[in-house]
């Protein structure tokens, strides 16, 4: 159970990194911004060093992307359900997608958005455990 619990969350951790790259890559000037703090004296440095910063995070989508399959797939494989890994995935990935939100862009969530995401893990909560009793269970009839 819990290899593949672990599995499904860095999966969904990956994927919320992967949205954050591809908004660094397509979104406004964050990636311009950033350089021109980091290079105050050099600001014309930052029109080659801006397109090159978001070359790479345009990689990195498809690095994540990649890495978040093969760890989803390893958590199919230990789960006992696929809707435990899938649940778990979307779980984390909401979770982080707040995190780095806040974080990266200083986003924040409404009151609502909280009440959902703890109503979800409530539930997560809940297959989890009710999957490692029915586990138990089998072992115990066989």
């Amino acid at each position: 159970m819990w290899p593949g619990w672990g599995c499904s969350a860095v999966a969904g951790l990956l994927g919320a990194l992967s949205a954050s790259f591809a908004k660094l890559a397509l979104g406004a000037d964050y990636v311009r911004n950033l350089c021109e703090a980091a290079v105050m004296e050099r600001a014309d440095a930052c029109e080659w060093v801006h397109l090159l910063l978001r070359l790479g995070c345009a990689a990195l989508v498809f690095a994540c992307n990649a890495a978040m399959w093969t760890f989803f797939a390893k958590a199919l494989r230990y789960s006992s359900s696929s809707a435990a890994a899938t649940v778990t995935t979307t779980a984390s990935n909401f979770v982080s997608s707040a995190v780095l939100g806040k974080v990266l862009f200083g986003e924040s969530r409404a009151m609502l958005w909280w009440v959902g995401i703890s109503i979800t893990l409530c539930g997560l909560v809940l297959l989890h455990t009710s999957s490692s009793q029915t586990e138990d269970t089998r072992k115990k009839k066989s």
